[in-house]
């Protein structure tokens, strides 16, 4: 990651739409529909966030995407499912960075190696030049690896708690 006023040229460079160049509006329902239909297979939520950039007075106190992302994960409220099992996968243009932040019950049934997996291999989608197919992926990865840890038990018990659109903060 980029340190001092490089990083901070950065994040004034990256803007909305460079997060819409990225994912324009048909890849943000296509991942939004990943995001439905693999919540169909657990009784988890996921949650995606992508930021563009950071305000540069919070670059240069040394912001980094770690803390932004716990922020956000308290933000969109994703600790509050009900059985603790909410999980936010963070996306920071500005500094490639990726995050992912699991609630209680997720972050023990997953474990820090597997969700470490998933962000080195959206990172390698995303320097690839395959921002949405490295997202859908890692969401299939992260669906699959919930429905193990949290099998739905009946479709009609399961509701839906947080949403599945990307938040495009």
């Amino acid at each position: 990651m980029r340190t001092g006023l490089s990083r901070v040229w950065a994040h004034l460079a990256c803007d909305s739409r460079a997060v819409r160049r990225l994912f324009p509006d048909d890849a943000l329902r296509r991942i939004e529909q990943a995001v439905a239909d693999g919540e169909r297979g657990h009784a988890a939520e996921i949650r995606i966030a992508i930021e563009a950039s950071l305000p540069w007075h919070r670059v240069a106190r040394g912001t980094l995407p770690r803390e932004r992302a716990l922020e956000v994960f308290s933000e969109l409220r994703v600790w509050d499912t009900e059985a603790n099992n909410g999980l936010l996968l963070y996306l920071l243009v500005a500094d490639h960075a990726i995050e992912i932040v699991a609630d209680r019950s997720a972050a023990a049934a997953l474990g820090p190696a597997a969700m470490r997996q998933v962000c080195e291999r959206l990172g390698e989608a995303l320097r690839a030049g395959g921002p949405e197919q490295g997202l859908l992926d890692a969401i299939g990865a992260l669906n699959g690896m919930l429905a193990e840890a949290f099998p739905l038990l009946s479709p009609e018990a399961d509701s839906n708690e947080l949403p599945n659109r990307p938040a495009i903060l």
